[in-house]
């Protein structure tokens, strides 16, 4: 088995509100995808070492459209 991010493969619906304005939260993606322009394309055995959290966890960018707040969240990868 193998552990995988829900958000990441399309298995959970993020269901997060805005602190600043209540407004939805939108998904940006894991933070991983952000550091360089060749990041979104490493295999996830590299980049989830770089997170800073453990290897069960994948941290997703989460963004508000209305106020511009963003927030980073661990979202728990589940075995499939």
């Amino acid at each position: 088995m193998e552990q995988v991010c829900p958000l990441c493969n399309g298995l959970k619906k993020l269901d997060k509100f805005c602190i600043i304005c209540g407004a939805p939260m939108k998904d940006g993606g894991k933070i991983a995808d952000y550091y360089d322009e060749y990041s979104p394309y490493l295999p996830i055995e590299i980049t989830a070492r770089i997170d800073g959290v453990p290897e069960n966890q994948c941290v997703h960018l989460l963004f508000c459209e209305r106020c511009g707040w963003d927030h980073r969240v661990a979202i728990d990868r589940v075995y499939m």
